[in-house]
């Protein structure tokens, strides 16, 4: 049985469907700075005071359109991923598949991070969820390979999965903001999961016969 309120519901839907396309538009070609609410409503076909009926802020648009960009990269790694393969070389896929879409505009790094300090705690706490998700779904990929190997029995998949996320950011941070180029970025990215399998410790030292060194 339909909803009295199906008709209005499908509406919705459909002018916010026109609101992210105008932005999306809007953001390529004046910037994220650049472009109004105003004028996003006026390239989606409705009044200024309409669009206020479905997003209450720029930031809230940028994230949608990060959300989708998010699960975009997630569903091009999943379509390609052999889980059969070495655990470093399927996070190595997914950054790969991360750059590809986030390099399109830098925008969506820099205000997704402005974002999370933005008065509109519910567009914070989006990004943060978004991040959330990220992580849950690198830990995802270490767990799968602390099972089959790849990573010590004792090591911590949530914290690992941590700091290749930070680590991946922070190249993007820098990219955005004219310190380094996509290819440095995705390089960046690439050499921090290299270190997180390579680790900072020295090898333990060890003497002439093949023993371990003692202390003096």
């Amino acid at each position: 049985m339909l909803r009295v309120d199906d008709g209005r519901l499908v509406r919705g839907r459909r002018s916010r469907e026109r609101i992210l396309t105008a932005a999306r538009e809007l953001f390529r070609e004046q910037g994220f700075d650049g472009a109004t609410l105003r004028a996003i409503a006026a390239r989606a076909g409705m009044g200024a005071s309409s669009i206020y009926r479905h997003v209450r802020s720029k930031e809230e648009l940028l994230v949608e359109e990060l959300a989708v960009r998010q699960e975009e990269a997630w569903r091009r790694f999943r379509a390609a991923d052999d889980r059969s393969r070495p655990v470093r070389e399927r996070l190595l896929a997914f950054f790969a598949r991360q750059h590809e879409l986030l390099s399109e505009d830098a925008d969506l790094t820099t205000i997704a991070l402005r974002a999370l300090t933005h008065p509109e705690a519910r567009v914070a706490r989006r990004v943060l969820a978004l991040h959330d998700r990220t992580i849950g779904l690198l830990a995802e990929i270490l767990q799968s390979g602390r099972a089959r190997g790849d990573l010590a029995r004792d090591a911590d998949v949530l914290l690992g999965a941590r700091a290749l996320f930070h680590a991946a950011l922070g190249a993007r941070i820098a990219w955005a903001n004219g310190l380094l180029s996509a290819e440095g970025c995705a390089a960046g990215v690439a050499s921090s999961v290299e270190l997180l399998f390579r680790g900072l410790a020295a090898p333990a030292a060890r003497d002439p016969s093949g023993g371990s060194a003692s202390a003096p």
